[in-house]
């Protein structure tokens, strides 16, 4: 027991007299390791690359396509009504139809107006016949004027060497004012009777005109979207007969912003995916000068041609209107990353291998990768191994031959 005692004594004074007497040679060899070892770490650290895959890519113009959503809309759309009264004589046509220009589309009886105008043709006849008459009385009235005209002159030489009386000469005088007068009423009888004429042609005109009515013809090839008039319904002036539709070409219609309308030109070529998966072609044939009070948007319709007529009316589509092209490089979507605030773009190497973030604009999606803008010409992009590399870290690249 007392030699236990004896040992636990010795060792707190060795260690008392370590801590008190050799305190520094006792930090230095305690500290001496681990100064050491950091060392070398910091050493390794500052020497040590990380390795990556580089691909060195050059910027090439694409297309830049304005994007944007739309629907379809029939080319043209008209109702057709009723411009008279009368009772429907033909048979309806039935709605989805086909129809080409000049196609009846409804009949009405038309009542008396056969008769009137059987009416209105023999007036014409008879004015006509009148007409030659109403000549002749002219020539004979103008005839009859000379003739006293020159009985007055004779007259009046005669008074002159008292060959004749005073009252002759008066008679003769009276005479060219009657044959004047005769002049006007023949003149004033022709005018009557070309105006009859003219009055018969006008109500035939106007006859044949209703009679035109009758028949409502489709204005162009389309569809009809409704049935037509039932037979033997009454129609009124302004009653439906009935819609066509033309869908060949047909147009599809979107709004486009006012960052994007002045990238967009008349005539310029257009695709568009409709939500059955079919892909149509066309061009821009209308661009609105004004932009929508409420969107602040502007209406282009783009003409495609449909002659199938598998497009229907009211289809939604997903449009692309070609525009300017700009320089872009294709990108693997991979290399793709996110800064520290969030922004997207991609790692490259810089100058003297230390890796560089690079913010970027996605273009467009494909199957071969991402069209992005935003890099320079020449570039090269770390493909692999950006999630591991921060601006400033040292690089190890390994380049690799970008894909066609």
């Amino acid at each position: 027991m007392r030699i236990v005692q004896l040992l636990t004594a010795l060792i707190v004074t060795g260690v008392l007299y370590l801590v008190v007497f050799e305190r520094e040679q006792l930090l230095a060899f305690a500290g001496a390791a681990p100064t050491e070892e950091t060392a070398s770490e910091d050493e390794a650290r500052t020497t040590r690359k990380v390795g990556v895959v580089v691909q060195t890519m050059e910027a090439q113009e694409i297309d830049s396509a304005v994007i944007l959503r739309g629907q379809t809309e029939a080319a043209r759309q008209v109702e057709l009504r009723s411009e008279s009264s009368g009772q429907v004589i033909s048979a309806p046509l039935r709605k989805g139809k086909y129809v080409t220009k000049d196609t009846v589309m409804c009949e009405l009886d038309p009542g008396t107006l056969e008769a009137t105008l059987a009416e209105a043709e023999a007036a014409l006849a008879e004015a006509e016949a009148a007409r030659p008459e109403a000549q002749a009385r002219l020539v004979e009235a103008k005839a009859r004027l000379r003739e006293a005209e020159i009985n007055a002159r004779a007259a009046s030489e005669l008074s002159k060497n008292g060959f004749a009386s005073e009252t002759q000469v008066a008679n003769a005088e009276a005479a060219i004012e009657s044959a004047r007068a005769s002049v006007e009423a023949a003149t004033g009888g022709l005018s009557s009777a070309e105006a009859r004429i003219l009055s018969a042609k006008a109500s035939i005109a106007s006859v044949k005109k209703e009679i035109d009515r009758l028949t409502i013809e489709a204005p162009f090839d389309g569809i009809i979207e409704n049935d037509t008039a039932e037979l033997g319904s009454l129609m009124q002036p302004g009653s439906l007969c009935g819609t066509v539709i033309q869908l060949d070409p047909i147009k599809v219609v979107g709004f486009v912003p006012e960052t994007e309308v002045n990238r967009i030109d008349l005539g310029a070529k257009a695709g568009a995916r409709l939500t059955t998966g079919q892909e149509v072609v066309g061009q821009v044939t209308f661009l609105s000068r004004s932009a929508d009070e409420i969107t602040r948007t502007f209406r282009v319709e783009i003409d495609v041609p449909n002659a199938d007529l598998n497009i229907r009316e009211g289809q939604t589509a997903e449009v692309a209107i070609s525009a300017p092209g700009e320089n872009a490089h294709l990108l693997p979507q991979s290399a793709l990353t996110l800064n520290d605030e969030g922004a997207l773009g991609v790692r490259v190497v810089d100058t003297g291998d230390v890796a560089r973030f690079m913010p970027v604009s996605v273009l467009r999606d494909t199957i071969d990768g991402i069209w992005v803008s935003g890099l320079p010409q020449t570039v090269s992009v770390i493909v692999v191994g950006q999630e591991y590399v921060v601006d400033g870290v040292a690089v190890d690249p390994t380049y690799r031959e970008a894909s066609k």
